[in-house]
């Protein structure tokens, strides 16, 4: 096995994380430099609609980057992370679950229609696509037959699970991009509805609440390279760099999606995950369940 990464850089990885979600939201700004959009957020007044409860705003928009730190704990780099729970995938899982109510409170705080709708917007979407996203995760946990995520990337050491779990790899890169409602997903902050769950926020609430949503997709990618890309299993390459490499691969691949699938009718997704996505995910964890008692 490789030299595993050193203490503190596990210890930094999820703040370091916040700051390059932090960094690339500002490019994801509508503005001429991203430089200017992030100084004039933060020195841009706060904008407060009529009767707004402005602590579930404040408590919404903090919640979001909070949630995605918290996740990130049990993130590996290389072979060791902040902390390996016995049952890190569980905690993941419900970490990303805090989302949920931290878009939830953002979009009601305001007292505004336009924001409500896109809170209902993102709690239809995780409704669809929280069950084959729990499936997928579960499948990984399965080959393993572990929780731990160490223990899902030490049982890639010969062969990545998503070579022999492809539709659960799918399906959980499809749900990644439900759960930070990015590209074809991004109904509940879409424009339609001027921005949606963010259409009332301004200032350091946008900000926080922008840099959320991105630190959410970082994390995401980021957890996919354990689960089904060995980890930091690979030649050459120190552990920790394999990590870096794999997450940058995913996350670029995101990304790409964005601009090139057109923005999903909710209806249409809720429909396409209850369908045919969930029904997969059961019968990739069947599979996958044969094989190991087969073992």
């Amino acid at each position: 096995m490789a030299e595993p990464a050193p203490l503190w850089a596990v210890l930094v990885l999820p703040f370091a994380l916040a700051l390059v979600a932090m960094g690339v939201a500002t490019v994801d700004a509508r503005s001429a430099g991203p430089g200017r959009e992030v100084l004039r957020l933060l020195v841009q007044q706060r904008r407060v609609t009529r009767a707004a409860d402005a602590p579930l705003v404040r408590l919404g928009t903090t919640l979001l980057p909070v949630a995605s730190v918290l996740a990130a704990v049990v993130l590996p780099l290389g072979f060791r992370s902040v902390s390996d729970l016995p049952d890190g995938i569980v905690w993941f899982n419900a970490m990303e679950a805090l989302a949920w109510a931290a878009v939830w409170l953002a979009g009601w705080g305001p007292n505004s229609t336009l924001s409500l709708i896109g809170g209902y917007r993102f709690l239809a979407q995780g409704l669809a696509y929280e069950l084959p996203h729990m499936l997928a995760i579960t499948t990984a946990a399965l080959g393993a037959e572990s929780l731990r995520v160490g223990a899902v990337v030490d049982a890639q050491a010969v062969l990545w699970f998503a070579v022999w779990m492809p539709v659960a790899f799918g399906i959980y890169l499809l749900s990644a991009l439900a759960m930070a409602f990015w590209g074809p997903f991004d109904q509940p902050a879409g424009a339609d509805a001027a921005g949606g769950a963010a259409a009332e926020l301004s200032g350091v609430d946008r900000l926080v609440f922008l840099g959320g949503r991105w630190l959410l997709l970082v994390v995401a990618a980021a957890f996919s390279v354990p689960l089904f890309l060995g980890g930091g299993h690979g030649p050459l390459l120190p552990d920790w760099a394999w990590t870096v490499v794999k997450t940058a691969v995913v996350l670029a691949f995101l990304v790409w999606v964005r601009r090139r699938i057109p923005t999903v009718r909710m209806e249409r997704y809720v429909e396409l995950a209850w369908v045919a996505l969930t029904p997969l995910a059961v019968a990739q964890a069947l599979v996958v369940a044969v094989v190991v008692l087969g073992r």
